[in-house]
């Protein structure tokens, strides 16, 4: 990773993009002093980056979304914000963006500036998913993501989970599966997510690729209720 990078991530409802957008911007903070981590998901109303925001200015990280009562809002208060992120060359950003073309189109008053700065656009995939099982539907909705968006994916991130019920072989198989992604679209694929509570469960080197563990952020109410106890 080189400092003060902009990194787009995308991926389909339900692949796990926001939680590896969360990571990622934890992982920066750890080599660089200033990141943002943007949340421009306008599609999905309840697995947002937005919900760290509090806890992640006791790390020194901002998260940028719309503030107090105006919390479920969406994009355009809070261009400005944005865009001065994208054009601060001491900070590094992380664009969570949503999934679908609406999502996609939330990026194009920031094209220009993104295009200028330089990116990397991450794709996170979870082929036991609907809709990105089978290679042919993965590259259409990338190909789809692309000219919404006006910016071309540079890497694929797996993330192959059924949470508690994952096992080594669903990894392998949809590995084997974006592998063949990868070589049709000739960009990166060299890493795959796993959550900590799969840890000792999923090793790493599958397929030769680099395991990338997660701390797990965005935990559904029920879970949140368990995890302290109540």
């Amino acid at each position: 990773m080189m400092k003060n990078d902009l990194v787009v991530v995308i991926g389909a409802y339900g692949s796990g993009k926001s939680e590896y957008a969360i990571n990622l911007a934890t992982i920066y903070k750890e080599k660089t002093d200033k990141v943002s981590l943007v949340d421009l998901d306008v599609v999905n109303p309840y697995f947002r980056s937005r919900d760290v925001r509090e806890e992640f200015a006791t790390y020194g990280i901002e998260v940028i979304s719309p503030d107090g009562e105006f919390g479920h809002a969406d994009l355009p208060m809070i261009s400005p914000r944005i865009a001065g992120a994208i054009q601060d060359l001491s900070k590094t950003v992380i664009l969570d963006v949503g999934g679908d073309p609406a999502g996609c189109r939330a990026l194009g008053r920031f094209v220009q500036d993104i295009i200028k700065r330089g990116y990397e656009m991450h794709f996170v995939v979870n082929t036991l998913r609907p809709f990105t099982s089978k290679a042919e539907e993965i590259v259409e909705m990338m190909m789809m993501l692309e000219i919404t968006s006006s910016l071309q994916i540079t890497e694929i991130i797996a993330n192959i989970n059924l949470m508690t019920e994952t096992t080594p072989e669903m990894v392998e198989n949809g590995i084997a599966v974006l592998e063949e992604v990868a070589k049709q679209r000739k960009i990166k694929f060299h890493k795959y997510l796993v959550i900590e509570d799969n840890a000792e469960l999923l090793t790493d080197n599958i397929l030769g690729k680099k395991r990338i563990l997660l701390q797990y952020y965005l935990r559904k109410p029920w879970e949140r209720i368990e995890k302290i106890g109540i």
